[in-house]
């Protein structure tokens, strides 16, 4: 896979059991690029470690005069360099394509489970947490991924220098082999403290990203009733937890470089006064001595990936996990459903039905649920989408003709049945690109945009469009919609919805961010544009119930027979204690109100009719 080939066309099924697991699973799935870099990266060592033997042949022929040896070293020489410069410019293009397409990967795979999820990954993972995970924790798992092809080339050829010293110069060469594994492995009593110094700075990073993520979304709130500063303080307290955690992390690292320069150097000291005091008892010709120090000196070079790709796991461990943490969730439980095959998705006209609750909703009809638990109508609409909020929770899932949504497949589900939550979000972009989803093609955007009442939506981002711009379809909508109010934003999340022209459409209050008034074009314009199309709404405004053909009580978690909203406002005083915010002594006083009332008219009646006897 090369950089110009991404993405992937499937990136795969990864094994997210742990983070260990993932990063073995990401090392198997680019063994070809791992072996491309190996290569190079074998290339690139073996000619660094091939000039000392050509320096030290250089050294002896100087000294025996001997002028075509020299030649034929200084063409060795030559041929070394080629050898360092291609592999190392290989080296190095083949390890970044490890990294990036090692990151892509896991970005493509974390996006998959982001539409799968929808709204309920943020209800499982912070969204904090999540941007640390596609951003930061992605370039830590690429490094390590990267990092493994250039450890393993370094490795080998430092176990090819130190064989070759043996046979070059064997007494000095035992030193050089005995010590190298030594400062190879020098490092390694330090390395758990250390890594888990790097995973509570990472853990900290991950909070405090959290913390500036809904500080950020909550921005126009916390301005609102003036909590910026107290959020500001608690952004300050976790980075300065952050940086302190930082300092102890780098200063164990500190610690971990310095033994890897202290070490070598004290080898270095070793093999020349070792070497020094053979060459003086002529043991040692000075040539084997120079290519001896010059090999100590380049496999310092080498030295380092053994750092470095204990540096790259520390670091990479711990947003693996987190990744892993985020790749195996899926949207029905907190584990893998069993491998089944997807039934064929229900013929259109069927009812929705809800067995927790006992909502049934009949087929082309205009049904209103009121709850008076706001929290209760946000979790019934997830059920309809065939997501469930708590994950955890076990129950029968809804019904779609007879079909459970929960066993068809993702895309199919959602086709179905759509589901729009209390906060939609708008993605930056023209407001053509807002509406180029999938849908039927039955409705079209200014169809939608009129059903909404998106008028003066549409003057609004006209007028603050550049010169040019004549068309409001052609308007750029900022991040999120914040240019826009929030009754705005949430009239163009209506439209698109309206235009995706589902079987089945949930709108969890469509109408909460605007006056009465609008409410009510609204409400009519739902209901003519849904003629014939099953549409639920859930909420609990007199003017949205009143245009619905039926409407649900759903109290205390039990849907309640359905009737029109007058009818429930009449006789079902706990429809009217919702609908109309009625307190308990209201609802008792409007009682005896209504039994004097009925008191009054008996006697009335009764007079009436001894008065007709006389």
């Amino acid at each position: 896979m090369q950089i110009s080939d991404l993405p992937y066309p499937d990136p795969g099924v990864p094994d997210a059991r742990s983070g260990p697991r993932l990063l073995v699973w990401l090392g198997r799935n680019q063994l070809g690029g791992q072996a491309k870099s190996l290569c190079w990266g074998l290339l690139h060592h073996i000619g660094i470690a091939g000039l000392p033997f050509a320096v030290g042949f250089g050294v002896e022929a100087v000294v025996d005069r001997d002028g075509r040896r020299l030649l034929l070293v200084g063409a060795l020489i030559a041929v070394l360099g080629i050898a360092i410069s291609l592999g190392d410019t290989m080296l190095h293009r083949t390890a970044v394509t490890n990294w990036i397409t090692a990151a892509a990967r896991v970005q493509q795979l974390l996006a998959r489970k982001t539409a799968e999820l929808g709204s309920a990954l943020t209800r499982r993972v912070a969204a904090g947490e999540v941007v640390a995970v596609s951003t930061g924790d992605v370039e830590k798992i690429g490094w390590f991924v990267e990092a493994v092809s250039r450890f393993l080339a370094a490795a080998v050829a430092i176990v090819l220098v130190c064989v070759g010293l043996v046979w070059y110069a064997p007494s000095l060469g035992v030193v050089v082999a005995v010590g190298m594994p030594l400062l190879a492995l020098s490092s390694l009593p330090l390395l758990p403290r250390a890594t888990r110094r790097a995973d509570i700075q990472r853990e900290k990073a991950g909070k405090a990203t959290e913390l500036a993520s809904d500080t950020v979304a909550g921005l126009r709130v916390l301005r609102g009733i003036g909590g910026e500063e107290l959020f500001l303080g608690r952004y300050r307290a976790a980075s300065q937890e952050v940086r302190e955690a930082a300092v102890r992390s780098a200063r164990m690292w500190a610690v971990i470089s310095s033994i890897q320069v202290f070490l070598p150097g004290l080898l270095m000291i070793t093999v020349v006064w070792y070497g020094s005091s053979l060459v003086l008892d002529g043991r040692l010709d000075v040539g084997e001595l120079v290519a001896v120090f010059s090999a100590v000196s380049l496999l310092l070079y080498p030295l380092r990936s053994v750092e470095e790709i204990a540096m790259a796991y520390s670091f990479s461990r711990p947003s693996a996990k987190r990744a892993a943490r985020v790749l195996k969730l899926t949207r029905t439980d907190g584990h893998e459903p069993e491998a089944r095959t997807a039934p064929e998705a229900p013929a259109p006209g069927g009812e929705l039905y809800d067995p927790e609750t006992g909502l049934l909703v009949p087929a082309g009809q205009f049904t209103a649920v009121v709850c008076g638990d706001p929290d209760l109508a946000g979790r019934l609409a997830e059920r309809l989408g065939g997501h469930p909020m708590d994950a955890a929770a076990e129950g029968p899932p809804v019904l779609l003709g007879g079909v459970a949504l929960d066993e068809l497949a993702l895309d199919t589900a959602r086709t179905l049945v759509l589901v729009q939550d209390k906060d939609p979000v708008l993605l930056s972009g023209t407001l053509r690109e807002l509406f180029d989803v999938p849908a039927s093609g039955a409705v079209t955007p200014s169809a939608a945009l009129a059903a909404a009442q998106c008028a003066d939506v549409l003057d609004a981002l006209l007028q603050s469009a550049p010169d040019g711009v004549e068309d409001a379809m052609d308007a750029r909508i900022t991040e999120r919609g914040r240019s826009l109010s929030g009754g705005q934003r949430q009239r163009l999340a209506l439209a698109r919805s309206l235009v995706t022209d589902p079987e089945v459409l949930v709108l969890d209050e469509p109408t909460s961010a605007v006056d009465s008034h609008t409410e009510a074009r609204i409400a009519d314009g739902i209901a003519a544009l849904r003629t014939g199309r099953t549409t639920v709404v859930l909420a609990s405004s007199p003017l949205l119930l009143d245009r619905a053909d039926r409407v649900v009580l759903v109290h205390e978690g039990t849907a309640l027979p359905a009737g029109t909203h007058r009818e429930l406002l009449h006789g079902e005083p706990r429809y009217r204690a919702v609908v109309t915010r009625e307190t308990e002594e209201e609802q008792r006083a409007a009682g005896l109100e209504l039994a004097r009332i009925a008191e009054s008219l008996t006697e009335a009646e009764s007079l009436t009719e001894i008065e007709e006897s006389a």
